[in-house]
């Protein structure tokens, strides 16, 4: 092993409506552009601004110094794609047609690459295309529109693949899982610009000329999450200012696997964590083996930090500073997979749980929003929000309306709490771990294999006290709220509570 070198659910819309139910209604220079720049598997406390005590993200502070840091944000799931999805649809996975990482590459036939053995068919469960989605939204109200990095939002050749979902310009993994390897046979790409028809696999022979399993692949020279910030950087360069664009920037760091570059932040990391481990690897996960795993791990975020100081130098050189909203989140709580330690960097912020679980540690992330003029600088910002709130969010600056589960939150942001609408309630399910999760005010009730644990987030926010059987009502309410809230779905099965708990 060594390091590598080098608010309700109402009836859908389509998209193409919003062009003729809303038409344009702002200048220009009116409509800001934004930049949301979504990481993987980031904890609530991984960020020093948030309490992490290891790591330096100094660009990423200056982004909460310099906008709002909301400190009661939650992902749309705890895990990627249904969090992924909520974010895209602004629904909660009540509703969603995507409630959990269902693959759609294991079944498939394999395609060789050198040597390397690929599959012919990669990617998740698509996005509902009948169901509007952000990039949809900001296209339908003349932004340019661009993703870069992880897809998670369909298989190659589904309904639901960004040539399909109103993406100008995309580069990155379309599956999730291709996203396991930092060093893979090949990304995706399509450019509505040079005039693609369809989303295809760009190959990476320098790194297929070496093996994918053992010694071997640590001479691959490619780095993924290098080439996709390249290319999102130079996409951010050749934007106009009087066309808006919009840009989602889906990176995967710090998930796993913890192999990377072995430059000078991993050095001055093993320099800080000497007595480090080592991780054999899991072959089935494409995680491969490395050394100094605290050191690795560290060295991603400070890397992903690097990203975004340069994303945000980029604005500024450019004069896009005032007229751009930048925002930096995570899709749910800290992994871990492929040797990383959790406990170590105390990373879940002394919430309990981590990514798959239903409890805050996997449900509650960073939410950081900078926007100069508008948004007040280094306020640390206790209202509630959630993923399936942004749609709505961008609809109120936008001065249009999407049906959606969430509500906007612009008010928070523009300093004008009086005017802002509470939520009743914020709703989770996922299908993989069994699991059901309904907080309202500060009651959080879990249900686990149909059996729900009652807890007061106000109280006892690493969720110790099981109080159910003090409150039994309360209980009752809340098991009949996620009888409301939850829609079948076939392919993501969860076990209801009793209407009768007590």
């Amino acid at each position: 092993m060594k390091n590598v070198r080098t608010n309700r659910w109402r009836p859908r819309l389509h998209w193409s409506l919003l062009t003729v139910a809303w038409p344009l209604a702002t200048a220009a220079q009116e409509r800001p552009n934004v930049v949301f720049i979504l990481c993987d598997d980031m904890g609530w406390g991984d960020l020093a601004c948030y309490g992490q005590q290891y790591i330096a993200t100094p660009h990423i502070d200056r982004l909460a110094s310099e906008g709002m840091q909301f400190m009661q944000a939650y992902s749309g799931s705890p895990v990627s794609a249904p969090s992924r999805a909520s974010l895209m649809t602004g629904q909660h996975t009540g509703h969603c047609a995507v409630r959990g990482n269902k693959e759609y590459w294991s079944q498939q036939d394999t395609v060789h690459y050198g040597q390397c053995i690929d599959f012919a068919r990669v990617g998740q469960h698509p996005l509902d295309p009948a169901r509007l989605v952000l990039h949809e939204l900001m296209k339908a109200h003349g932004y340019r529109t661009a993703q870069f990095g992880k897809w998670a939002g369909g298989y190659e050749g589904s309904a639901s693949t960004p040539d399909k979902r109103g993406v100008d310009e995309y580069y990155g993994p379309l599956c999730q899982f291709q996203a396991h390897s930092y060093y893979p046979n090949f990304l995706n790409e399509y450019s509505r610009e040079r005039g693609d028809t369809a989303v295809r696999r760009q190959l990476l022979p320098e790194n297929y000329a070496h093996a994918f399993e053992g010694p071997d692949y640590y001479e691959r020279p490619i780095y993924s999450a290098d080439t996709i910030h390249r290319r999102a950087l130079q996409w951010l360069e050749r934007q106009q200012p009087d066309q808006p664009f919009f840009a989602l920037l889906t990176y995967t760091l710090p998930h796993a696997e913890l192999v990377q570059p072995d430059d000078s932040l991993v050095a001055t990391y093993r320099r800080q964590f000497r007595d480090d481990h080592t991780f054999a690897g899991q072959n089935a996960s494409w995680y491969h083996a490395i050394e100094h795993t605290h050191a690795q791990f560290a060295a991603m975020i400070t890397r992903l930090d690097c990203y975004v100081g340069e994303i945000v130098s980029l604005l500024e050189r450019r004069g896009l500073t005032d007229n751009t909203i930048v925002v930096f989140t995570s899709d749910n709580g800290p992994h871990e997979e492929g040797g990383a330690d959790p406990t170590f960097f105390g990373r879940d912020g002394q919430l309990r749980g981590i990514k798959r679980s239903c409890h805050e540690g996997g449900i509650r992330v960073p939410f950081i929003v900078r926007w100069p003029g508008h948004v007040p600088q280094g306020r640390r910002n206790p209202h509630p929000i959630a993923f399936w709130d942004v749609m709505p969010t961008l609809c109120d600056i936008l001065g249009t309306n999407v049906p959606s589960d969430g509500i906007s939150f612009l008010p928070t942001l523009t300093d004008r709490p009086a005017e802002q609408h509470p939520h009743d309630f914020l709703y989770w399910e996922f299908c993989e771990t069994n699991q059901i999760a309904v907080r309202q005010a500060n009651w959080k009730l879990i249900v686990k294999a149909g059996r729900p644990e009652l807890y007061d987030l106000a109280q006892d926010i690493h969720e110790d006290h099981d109080l159910s059987a003090l409150y039994p009502q309360k209980v009752r309410e809340l098991v009949a709220l996620i009888h409301r809230e939850h829609t079948p779905n076939e392919h993501f099965r969860v076990t209801l509570p009793k209407l009768d708990a007590d």
